[in-house]
């Protein structure tokens, strides 16, 4: 007679399996505050029952007969590429790196893939769920399957409650002062970001696009306006030269007439919320994805006021930016003419002059960088800007010393130094028919390795420094120079800034009027409230 496994235990012990598993990350972290300990040992071993628990209660309620292994399945695998990224990067798995997981391109992704993933992804992802499927479970009649889940059920919720009593001092301290250690449970955390990125992308109700700014109108000062906003990515501030950092990685930038902003700090951790967020108008403690993709930004706003906008994109896409106005894609070898082993940032300037020269009136142009996209830093510049060595030359970061790690990064930022040095030689070129202006910002930091973290996109209540402090600077041509007090300004750029006020500048700098436009905001003309 063939041996048979009930189906309420059968989920205790894949239950099991992902705990002690899936979940080093989870009790590393909150080894990291209660340590391993006489004291403490019994507390950490709840920790592994209470969690065991909750997977039993929720696989038991969402589970049938028929879709019990499909269920089981899939919790297997998706626990096996979550502990892998959680392991090897130390990142959290929530609604935000969900989404910016979504709106990442293909060839962003296959950077994240290598043996250990794949190492990760079959011994603790295909190997399991094979058993599972070969596995054969036991189905009674369905008043039995209904007493037996209202039986694990109730089971698993004493143990619960049994625990949380046991160790009430632990997990009042546990839930009330270290939150965010839930984070990294797995995969309970990362299926709830899932459901709340589903629910906030698809299900809320969907507002009607808000027009924002019809008001606005031109400046009658007689002089074209041509502006270049360059949309940097993961360049963290204190990697750059200009921000007094060691090595030389802003040469060509040092020699330019240019205002560095030495404390600027990001609207999020990842290109999915701040790139919205610093167009969008709204303050990044107001900000939501779901406001921001229901109202238009400030280069909707100038549309309105009879400017040209161009987007051309170098990233994964405007993140829902650029959606009304027109946007090229230089991804694509087709438009970008600068495409080795992949498409180089410095492609989106071919071809510039003549746009501009087909246009009228005043000119937007938003290059967006691939700029420091990791973990593959070493791709994000051509050989020739590969002046700190060695390097890093794998997408597997983790098997890197730090010094290859930061001098791939260095290399990158060398190169956005060539990249916005070339993007003022162009503007230098129209400054005699334009006022013209150059506005750098990268989106979001990055970690290389300090504190066990790599890449970005931590919560911003948590996320380090690295994450959040971001390279930014300006150049003005010499029309732009004599309607700005060039030397209030070189006196406030140490001051803190944000992409908050990135919105207001832009109006400032392109000289469009509108009851949306606040000078307080605007870095030209800032005051501090």
């Amino acid at each position: 007679m063939q041996f048979k496994i009930t189906s309420t235990r059968f989920v205790v012990i894949v239950a099991l399996f992902l705990v002690l598993f899936d979940n080093l990350s989870f009790f590393k972290h909150v080894m990291s505050v209660y340590e391993f300990s006489a004291s403490n040992v019994g507390f950490l071993l709840s920790l592994g029952i209470v969690l065991a628990a909750i997977i039993t209660v929720l696989v038991t309620l969402l589970s049938a007969r028929y879709t019990l292994k499909p269920l089981l399945i899939a919790l297997v695998l998706i626990a096996s590429l979550t502990n892998y990224f959680m392991n090897t990067y130390n990142v959290i798995l929530d609604d935000t790196m969900i989404q910016n997981a979504v709106e990442t391109n293909i060839n962003e992704s296959m950077d994240l893939i290598n043996m250990k993933l794949l190492g990760y992804f079959f011994f603790l992802g295909i190997l399991p769920s094979f058993m599972i499927y070969r596995v054969p479970v036991a189905y009674g009649s369905f008043k039995e399957e209904v007493f037996g889940k209202v039986k694990s059920i109730g089971i698993a919720l004493i143990l619960i409650a049994v625990m949380l009593f046991a160790f009430n001092r632990f997990y009042t301290s546990f839930f009330r002062e270290h939150k965010s250690l839930r984070y990294y449970t797995n995969p309970t955390y990362c299926l709830y970001s899932v459901g709340y990125y589903v629910y906030n992308s698809f299900y809320k109700k969907e507002a009607t696009l808000k027009q924002i700014g019809l008001d606005a109108k031109k400046s009658e000062d007689g002089t074209r306006k041509l502006t270049i906003v360059v949309v940097g990515e993961a360049a963290r501030a204190n990697r750059f030269s200009l921000n007094g950092y060691e090595r030389q990685t802003n040469p060509l930038l040092q020699k330019e007439d240019i205002i560095n902003f030495s404390n600027l700090y990001s609207c999020g951790t990842s290109t999915a919320i701040s790139v919205p967020c610093m167009f969008s108008g709204l303050d990044r403690k107001n900000y939501t994805d779901k406001e921001a993709k229901a109202r238009e930004n400030v280069i909707d706003v100038l549309k309105h006021s009879g400017s040209s906008i161009l987007w051309r994109d170098n990233n994964s896409d405007s993140k829902g930016v650029a959606l009304r106005v027109e946007y090229q894609d230089y991804k694509l070898s087709q438009n970008n003419t600068m495409c080795e082993d992949e498409c180089r940032d410095e492609g989106m300037l071919v071809g510039l002059q003549e746009y501009v020269n087909a246009q009228k009136g005043d000119i937007l142009i938003v290059l967006h960088q691939m700029g420091n996209h990791g973990p593959a830093y070493y791709k994000r510049y051509p050989k020739a800007f590969e002046k700190f060595t060695p390097t890093c030359q794998t997408n597997q970061v983790e098997k890197c010393s730090s010094e290859e790690i930061g001098n791939a990064y260095d290399n990158a930022i060398l190169y956005t130094d060539y990249f916005l040095s070339k993007t003022i030689a162009f503007l230098k070129q129209n400054d005699q028919n334009f006022q013209t202006a150059m506005i750098y910002m990268a989106d979001h930091g990055e970690s290389l390795g300090e504190k066990g973290l790599y890449l970005h996109g931590i919560p911003y209540f948590m996320a380090p420094d690295e994450q959040t402090h971001v390279g930014a600077l300006m150049w003005f041509g010499h029309k732009s120079k004599e309607r700005i007090d060039i030397a209030s300004l070189m006196k406030r750029a140490s001051q803190d800034y944000s992409h908050d006020n990135l919105f207001h500048t832009i109006l400032g700098v392109m000289g469009v009027q509108t009851a949306l436009y606040d000078s307080t905001k605007d870095i030209l003309t800032y005051q501090k409230k």
